[in-house]
């Protein structure tokens, strides 16, 4: 997919560049500057980055990734918190769109980032996390390439405490909800039979009448009874005036994949693709299980993922990034392909 986020070993990472949260006069530094250095041959590395002698804060250049599995390293200068009033989040956003136009204009096709400035440089990772998205959000709405955003581990990446405790409550809330409806009025004898059946995806049938009916005309039901999953697509895509382009980068996926779709009538989707055009199409809770239906998925309530993807779709929050932010934060498979 291009833009997902991942825990690794920056240096590991098969990606035409990664990018080293670098210092102005491009030493070799602690932290991911230093794995990075190391990984590559310092000496090499060094004497490369003394070609350039200074990088300011905010900008990028690039050298060869020498001994990494990276053909390229993206050297980019962070700002060092201050408080977030000496224009710390403009420098911020400024390091990931300069370093991706940077591997751009060298014909890149994937690269890798660190969270920039949320080390030693002090930047809070919450904050630091946001304007990264945003930054590769912009950028990914008018371009085609593979972003990796790497966090080491569970510690170095930290979702929005509100948006964290909206989505855990919401999350709390639907699934006791589900059992308790599902289990009323069962013997305790049931009880076992239940708890194996809740984590089975319901059949294509039993999710299409489940749907909660929207007013809709006996003409429009009949006209879409045999309307496939890649022929509602394209229909949405025009109801909702989105162009393609617009569609398949809003929803995270590459323009291959896209193509597929909008070649062969009967293709069938990945669960995670069809959210994804689901969520680019800002189709309403109603509307993503009727495409979904059509998949033989559905949104359960019975599984974390489905209900945190619920609660962005019921609250009109379409953004697919910061959907997968969260799902990342609650350890779910992320959306797109």
């Amino acid at each position: 997919m291009p833009m997902t986020i991942v825990r690794n070993d920056i240096t590991t990472m098969k990606v035409d560049a990664i990018v080293n949260a670098a210092n102005a006069g491009l030493r070799m530094g602690g932290g991911v500057c230093g794995a990075i250095f190391n990984a590559a041959g310092p000496e090499k590395l060094q004497a490369a980055c003394d070609r350039y002698g200074q990088c300011a804060p905010g900008q990028a250049v690039i050298t060869d990734g020498f001994a990494l599995p990276s053909r390229f390293v993206i050297h980019t200068v962070g700002p060092i918190w201050a408080g977030g009033a000496a224009g710390e989040e403009q420098t911020l956003r400024d390091c990931y769109t300069n370093s991706l136009r940077v591997a751009a204009q060298h014909q890149l096709t994937s690269i890798a980032f660190p969270l920039i400035s949320s080390g030693i440089f002090g930047y809070p990772v919450d904050q630091a996390l946001q304007v990264a998205l945003a930054a590769i959000t912009a950028f990914l709405l008018e371009h085609d390439m593979d972003v990796y955003l790497v966090v080491f581990d569970k510690r170095s990446f930290k979702l929005s405490g509100q948006l964290y405790a909206d989505v855990k409550s919401y999350i709390d809330e639907t699934l006791v909800d589900t059992y308790a409806a599902k289990n009323r009025g069962r013997r305790l004898s049931d009880e076992m039979e239940f708890l194996s059946v809740i984590v089975q995806e319901p059949s294509a049938v039993e999710l299409y009448n489940d749907i909660p009916m929207r007013e809709r005309s006996l003409h429009d039901l009949v006209a879409q009874l045999e309307e496939s999953f890649s022929q509602m697509v394209f229909r949405f895509i025009s109801e909702k005036g989105f162009s393609e382009v617009e569609t398949y980068r809003r929803a995270n996926i590459d323009r291959k994949l896209f193509s597929k779709i909008r070649s062969d009538r009967d293709y069938n989707p990945k669960k995670s693709t069809a959210i994804a055009l689901a969520i680019a199409l800002e189709l309403n809770v109603d509307e993503t299980k009727d495409l979904l239906a059509r998949a033989g998925y559905t949104l359960s309530r019975s599984h974390m993922s489905d209900v945190i993807i619920e609660y962005f779709i019921s609250n009109g929050l379409f953004n697919i990034y910061e959907i997968n932010e969260a799902l990342f934060a609650f350890d779910q498979q992320l959306l797109g392909a």
